[in-house]
């Protein structure tokens, strides 16, 4: 059936069009200009000549990031530390998440592991007792340390939560009505029909561990166990010429901080832009679904 749309609704679809264009090139004007300031000369940066296309086009920046021998070795500590990082957290916030759903009659000290949570969530024991913690546990220059220092990230426990009470609870008692267990009904039923969840869950932690580059500059006493972040926010424009050659110097000075801070920023996005296209579809069902109960 074909249905004749008045004016006002013409009007509201055009609006809405624009507005939604206008939307896009909010998010997408940022990181271009990111990526042209990161291939355009030191003179065309430090004079602010750069908007939306490049000036003086090169790829200094890049070589200067690529070229260096650590950078390789920090890429594949972060690969490391994600992949690890984000299957650790994953059990351990399902394995937290199943029994916080459950009701009081089925987990009476549940409201006193919730406030424990939720306490942990708000407040920390500070970075001094953490390093002091991490030390003594000899997780120093170690991927272990860049994947436990994180903790377990209570927001995404309670979204879990939130997840799980919305399941029926007909799944679960048919689950025990067969002879089933918890652990079937987590494992069989549950986590399956989480897929939303699971890939929301994900992509956040993977994230935030991808990002994170503080506790690498804490925990890590040598740069070969720099992850990606901490190598590249510790690289700037140096020119030490005592220790130069006439072509090391000749790219130096063409070389300018901002334009190397970019180039920094645009490697860092790449592998989640890469990532989140093939997580995209589970997002908003799975935020959605993870937000009605409290």
């Amino acid at each position: 059936m074909i249905e004749n749309k008045s004016i006002g609704s013409k009007v509201f679809d055009v609006v809405n069009v624009v507005i939604l264009i206008l939307i896009t090139l909010v998010c997408i004007l940022p990181v271009w200009y990111v990526l042209c300031v990161s291939l355009s000369s030191r003179e065309a940066v430090s004079a602010g000549k750069v908007a939306l296309w490049p000036v003086g086009f090169n790829l200094l920046s890049y070589k200067k990031i690529l070229g260096e021998g650590n950078f390789f070795t920090s890429f594949l500590v972060s690969i490391k530390r994600v992949v690890l990082g984000t299957g650790a957290s994953m059990v351990c916030i399902l394995l937290a998440a199943y029994p916080l759903s459950r009701t009081k009659k089925q987990f009476p000290k549940r409201g006193i592991f919730m406030w424990i949570f939720v306490f942990c969530m708000l407040f920390n024991g500070g970075t001094v007792p953490w390093y002091i913690t991490m030390k003594n546990y000899g997780l120093m220059d170690s991927i272990w340390g860049l994947v436990l220092g994180m903790g377990l990230q209570v927001f995404n426990v309670i979204l879990a939560v939130n997840f799980f009470k919305n399941l029926p609870v007909e799944l679960e008692e048919a689950c025990f009505i067969d002879g089933g267990g918890p652990w079937r009904n987590l494992i069989s039923i549950y986590i399956p029909l989480a897929k939303p969840m699971v890939a929301t869950i994900s992509l956040f932690t993977i994230v935030q561990y991808w990002n994170e580059f503080f506790q690498g500059m804490v925990l890590s006493t040598k740069q070969s166990s720099y992850p990606l972040q901490t190598y590249i926010q510790q690289m700037v424009v140096t020119l030490d010429y005592s220790s130069m050659n006439v072509e090391q110097i000749a790219q130096a000075m063409k070389l300018n901080n901002q334009s190397l801070d970019a180039a920094k920023i645009f490697i860092a996005m790449i592998p989640v832009l890469i990532i989140y296209p093939f997580l995209q579809k589970y997002f908003v069902s799975g935020i959605t679904l993870g937000s009605v109960k409290g």
